[in-house]
């Protein structure tokens, strides 16, 4: 639709019943005062039910559709590097305003024209038609993204979003792919849970499965934070990767 008759908007629509309209309405007046270049503005929310939101419009879709089956099928490293320093700066954003976002991971990613990457659904990512999730005990999240501390025993912080920006990361240099490929969630919980690590994805080099690595810490607070990721990702085509070639089939 179109906001004041000149700004393109999307609309979402709740389920209803999935939490009541005031705690909704909490958590959207929180999301209305997150205002940041990299994160997906919200515009208005219509507070009777069926409950749903006005965000600002997204012209490539979602970062995995964009992926898989878009434009971004035939990025090269460099702007895909380039679009997870955008992914954590805005995470960087949520950090200092001690905010967290529960389900980072490309499906709530939307990309724009340019590359501009924006973070949406911080907050509120759960409560949202059309996700895929796995249920646990009524909550519903997607186990493969999720820290095992936040996985089993509930204990979401921006650490655990951390470790979601990780996973998120092999997503980037995967191109869409399903994390841990072959393995189903429970699989994944038991592997993870013994010290098990998805292994450098191909054409990803070292130095960023090792920021992967250093994400999936066991110990939350042993992870980077946001801020030190938004600066090593911006700056790693300069710090890190000498021997990178335009030339090369990256």
């Amino acid at each position: 639709g179109t906001w004041n008759g000149t700004t393109k908007v999307a609309v979402k629509t709740l389920k209803p019943g999935t939490m009541s309209p005031e705690a909704f309405l909490e958590e959207a007046q929180i999301m209305k005062r997150l205002r940041h270049d990299k994160l997906v503005q919200l515009y208005a929310v219509v507070s009777e039910e069926p409950i749903y939101i006005v965000t600002e419009f997204m012209s490539q879709g979602s970062l995995l559709d964009f992926l898989k089956d878009g434009d971004g099928h035939y990025l090269k490293l460099p702007q895909l590097v380039d679009m997870s320093a955008q992914i954590a700066a805005g995470m960087a954003y949520i950090e200092r305003m001690n905010y967290i976002h529960r389900d980072l991971r490309a499906a709530n990613i939307l990309v724009g024209d340019n590359l501009v990457c924006k973070i949406a659904d911080f907050g509120l990512a759960r409560l949202i038609e059309d996700n895929e999730y796995t249920a646990r005990q009524g909550a519903k999240f997607p186990i493969k993204w999720t820290a095992p501390e936040a996985a089993l025993f509930g204990k979401f912080t921006i650490k655990s979003d951390v470790w979601s920006f990780g996973i998120l990361l092999t997503e980037l240099v995967t191109k869409g792919r399903v994390p841990y490929p072959g393995m189903n969630n429970r699989e994944v919980l038991e592997q993870v849970e013994r010290g098990y690590r998805m292994q450098c994805p191909s054409n990803c080099p070292p130095s960023l499965h090792d920021v992967m690595m250093q994400c999936w810490k066991r110990e939350p607070e042993e992870r980077p934070t946001f801020e030190y990721l938004q600066s090593f990702l911006e700056d790693y085509f300069t710090a890190t990767e000498p021997q990178y070639q335009p030339g090369d089939n990256q």
